[in-house]
C-alpha cells in the first residue's frame, strides 16, 4: 500500500479523511496503480489496492470448463472468486487502517476497467458497509447488444448477469460516478471510416481527443479502437478511451463524466502516440473531486451528464 509522507502542498498529512479501495483492471497488477495511490495518499486519503498480479488473470481460463461459458450464460461466481477474494482482503485491510487512523471515515470504491463490474459484484454479494461512493474509470459496464453481427460477449454472459442483478446505480445509499476518456473516435476496420475530426461536436469543450483521420498512424489507431469498440458496444463509430467505448462505460443513474484526451491505461504515459491516462497527474486534477464529493476545482474541464431521474436502485 502506498503511504505518502507529505501532502500535495508539502505539509505533514493529518489523519486520512476517507478511504479509497482501488480495483485493478484486466491484465493489470497492483503495482501499476502505485503512482496513482501515492498521489491520493498525498491528498489525505487512505488507499488500499487489491493485490492482483498479472499472472492471476490466467485463472479466468478455469471458466472454460463451465458449460455456461460456451453457452454465453456464465455467472461471475465462481469464475472470478479469486479476484473478489483479493478485493475483500484489501477491503478488510483498509477498514482496519481506518479504525486505527480515522474511525468512521467513509470509503470510496475506485475501479478501473474490468474492476468496475467486478466491484459491482463485490458490493452485491459482500454488501456496502462503510462504502458511500463508487467511481469507475473506463469500465465496460454494459453488455454488447444481443444479436449484433460479428460481436462476441467477451465476458461470456457475466455482464448480462451483473446488469440484471444490480442494474445502473443500484445501491441507493451510494453515489455513483462513471468516468470515460475520449481519446479517439473509432472507425470501421474496413473502409475509409468516418470524417469526424474533433470531439468538439459533443458536450465536452476541452478538446484533445483524436478524431477519425483518413490515414497514417492516427487512422490506424482509430481503426484498431473501432474494432475493439464494436466488440464491446456493437458499433465502431463511437468515442472512447481506445479500449472502452463511451456507450458501455456509463451506468444509468450515475453522474456520467467524459474527459477529453484521456487514454485507457498506464501504458499511455509510456508510449508517445498514446497519451496520459486517468491516473496521470494532470488528468487526476480533473476528476479527483469525485472521489470525495468535493466541489470541482476552478479550471477542471469535463463533460457531465446528470444522473437520470428515476434511475434504477435497490429494491
Amino acid at each position: 500500500m502506498a503511504r505518502a509522507s507529505a501532502s500535495v502542498d508539502g505539509s505533514k498529512p493529518s489523519s486520512p479523511r476517507r478511504g479509497v479501495l482501488l480495483l485493478p483492471g484486466l491484465g493489470n497488477n497492483a503495482g501499476d496503480y502505485g503512482p496513482l495511490a501515492a498521489q491520493l495518499e498525498a491528498r489525505g486519503l487512505a488507499v488500499e489496492v487489491a493485490q492482483v498480479t498479472r499472472p492471476d488473470w490466467g485463472r479466468n481460463a478455469a471458466a472454460l470448463t463451465d458449460i455456461n461459458w460456451w453457452r454465453g450464460t456464465l455467472k461471475p461466481r465462481p469464475a472470478v472468486n479469486w479476484y473478489l477474494d483479493y478485493v475483500d482482503g484489501a477491503m478488510q485491510r483498509l477498514k482496519r487502517r481506518l479504525e486505527q487512523e480515522a474511525p468512521g471515515a467513509p470509503i470510496t470504491m475506485l475501479t478501473h476497467s474490468a474492476g468496475g463490474w467486478l466491484g459491482r459484484v463485490y458490493l452485491l454479494d459482500w454488501g456496502t458497509a462503510g462504502v458511500d461512493r463508487f467511481v469507475s474509470l473506463g469500465s465496460p459496464h454494459c453488455p454488447p447488444p444481443a444479436g449484433a453481427a460479428g460481436v462476441v460477449d467477451q465476458t461470456r454472459g457475466i455482464l448480462n448477469y451483473v446488469n440484471d442483478a444490480c442494474p445502473g446505480a443500484f445501491h441507493s445509499e451510494l453515489t455513483y460516478v462513471t468516468i470515460c476518456g475520449k481519446f479517439v473516435r473509432g472507425v470501421p476496420l474496413a473502409g475509409p471510416g468516418s470524417s469526424s475530426s474533433s470531439s468538439s461536436s459533443s458536450s465536452s469543450s476541452s478538446g484533445g481527443g483524436k478524431g477519425a483521420p483518413g490515414g497514417g498512424l492516427r487512422g490506424l489507431l482509430a481503426k484498431f479502437a473501432g474494432a475493439g469498440y464494436q466488440q464491446v458496444c456493437g458499433s465502431p463509430e463511437v468515442w472512447g478511451d481506445f479500449i472502452v467505448p463511451q456507450p458501455a462505460a456509463h451506468l444509468e443513474g450515475a453522474l456520467q463524466v467524459d474527459l477529453d484526451g484521456v487514454f485507457h491505461s498506464p501504458l499511455g504515459e509510456k508510449l508517445p502516440f498514446f497519451g496520459p491516462w486517468y491516473g496521470s497527474e494532470q488528468v487526476l486534477e480533473r476528476w479527483v473531486h469525485h472521489i470525495t464529493g468535493d466541489e470541482a476545482p476552478a479550471g477542471a474541464v469535463e463533460a457531465v451528464a446528470a444522473a437520470a431521474a428515476g434511475s434504477a436502485s435497490a429494491q
